[in-house]
């Protein structure tokens, strides 16, 4: 990553145009028509996701395959953007992030159509796993766009619009998931959830034309190395894992996986000792603060899309209800999730700090709780009633973590590791919404023979997940016994 904020243009400067000229920033007219295309962009790729969660057992009975292969028509996605979140934010400090940006949505597009004339699941899986690749190009450089666009309280008001544009994708996602693949629109059933990124994919590349360009001032080279490391590390880890209960097989795969992540630090610590660009400021794992905020992002997505997969997969192969009731079962959680999160960052944040974090576990823990006694009331394949109250609280607990638990992990984090820290966290943070939908998913199918046992199994696995990450999201807010910084120099 560059050496500035992470994202190529100093704090307090304005970007050069392409031709060389002096900073614009403040004079740009075309900048909100083209901080439109990067929340829409942004919004596209949360849509992409729950949608086909929601969608995911109609695939499964139309394209047929195992059981198992209903998780990986998310999972693959998730995992490959998970993976390539770095490298597309090195590309685009290389190359210019809108140039990247606009590969990227136009990659995305054409997935998005051969995704949806998939002819099997194994087809279906492997390109979604594309599409999650194409999609790392896009959302790294959407920060670095729009700093290039703003400055003062032009770029505060701009940052603004980001978090009520994901409440909202949040919201419609599962819902529009239900809804076109009830509606079954010219017989395309669940192939309708990704045509819809077409319109939105052409908005996106026509007001992509009035982005400025940015780019590091400092070119860096890219880590391949590095990224084969990281790349093979969190394969072997998070592939075994999504059987539920890996076999001695998976279990030695995972042990050489987190072998490899282990050589792979030393391989950025080696790089940056050489006066190289790592992928991963090395000085970022040392101290306390932000190696704990990668581990609570890890399990606490973990267990946010455990959840929500094992909703759907019980409403749909459990009870046979459609993508319908779980679109609309799903929706209390996200509209907990959106006025919780506007809340807490604009009221209790301020005033309460990191306790409205674990305010924010607690109330997950309590929505959990809520949703395995509903399963344990309801009487064998019938709806459970209690299910949307306790998802409602799941999602206030979801919205209350998200705001302070960004801004303590990077509240120690330099201005020249910025990047690499944001980057990194977004990483670490879909890999666990991958390990989540994989793991807990796996554990319903893999469960009882009953539904609701199975649902009950899979709750209980995501509050284990839960209960480390309360001892994890402890550790990140702990006060040092003496007072000095954390973290050790850089």
């Amino acid at each position: 990553m560059s050496h500035d904020t992470g994202h190529g243009t100093p704090i307090g400067a304005g970007p050069k145009d392409e031709e060389g000229g002096p900073p614009a920033r403040s004079v740009y007219r075309w900048r909100w028509p083209a901080l439109a295309a990067v929340l829409v962009a942004e919004a596209m790729n949360l849509l992409d996701t729950t949608i086909v969660q929601v969608a995911g057992p109609v695939i499964h009975a139309d394209l047929g395959g195992a059981d198992a292969a209903v998780p990986w028509f998310s999972a693959s996605y998730t995992l490959v953007f998970a993976l390539g979140l770095l490298t597309g934010a090195r590309l685009g400090d290389i190359a210019g992030r809108r140039r990247v940006f606009r590969v990227g949505v136009a990659a995305f597009a054409a997935l998005s159509l051969a995704c949806a004339l998939a002819p099997d699941a194994e087809a279906l899986i492997g390109l979604r796993a594309l599409q999650g690749g194409a999609a790392a190009l896009v959302i790294p450089q959407t920060f670095g766009l729009i700093r290039a666009m703003f400055d003062g309280d032009e770029l505060s008001r701009a940052l603004g619009t980001i978090g009520p544009v994901m409440g909202l994708s949040a919201v419609l996602g599962p819902v529009l998931g239900g809804v076109l693949t009830h509606a079954d629109l010219f017989g395309m059933s669940w192939r309708a959830c990704l045509l819809v990124n077409l319109p939105l994919a052409a908005v996106v590349l026509f007001a992509a034309r009035r982005l400025r360009e940015d780019r590091a001032p400092v070119r860096p080279r890219l880590d391949p190395v590095g990224t084969l490391l990281a790349m093979a590390g969190i394969a072997l880890v998070v592939c075994p894992a999504t059987t539920g209960t890996p076999g001695p097989a998976g279990w030695a795969a995972m042990s050489a996986g987190a072998a490899v992540l282990v050589l792979f630090v030393a391989h950025q610590r080696r790089t940056a000792r050489h006066g190289r660009a790592p992928l991963i400021e090395p000085a970022l794992l040392r101290g306390r603060v932000f190696p704990a905020a990668l581990a609570t992002s890890t399990l606490f997505f973990a267990v946010m899309n455990g959840l929500m997969i094992t909703v759907v997969l019980h409403l749909e192969l459990g009870l046979r209800r459609g993508p319908l009731t779980a679109g609309l079962t799903l929706l209390p959680w996200s509209a907990g999730l959106a006025a919780a999160s506007w809340a807490a960052g604009a009221y209790l944040v301020p005033r309460y700090g990191t306790r409205v974090m674990h305010a924010g576990v607690a109330t997950l823990a309590a929505g959990l709780a809520g949703a395995l006694v509903s399963y344990r009331s309801a009487a064998p394949g019938t709806y459970p009633a209690a299910l949307p109250f306790a998802l409602v609280v799941a999602g206030l607990g979801t919205g209350l973590f998200t705001p302070p638990f960004f801004t303590t992990a990077l509240s120690g984090v330099g201005p020249q590791e910025t990047g690499s820290a944001a980057g990194l966290l977004n990483a670490v943070q879909q890999l666990g919404g991958t390990l989540g939908v994989a793991v807990v998913g796996g554990v319903y199918l893999a469960g009882d023979a009953t539904a609701r046992g199975a649902a009950q199994e899979a709750l209980g696995t995501a509050g284990a997940v839960l209960a480390a990450t309360a001892v994890a999201a402890l550790t990140m807010t702990a006060r040092p016994r003496n007072r000095v910084r954390d973290r050790e120099p850089a």
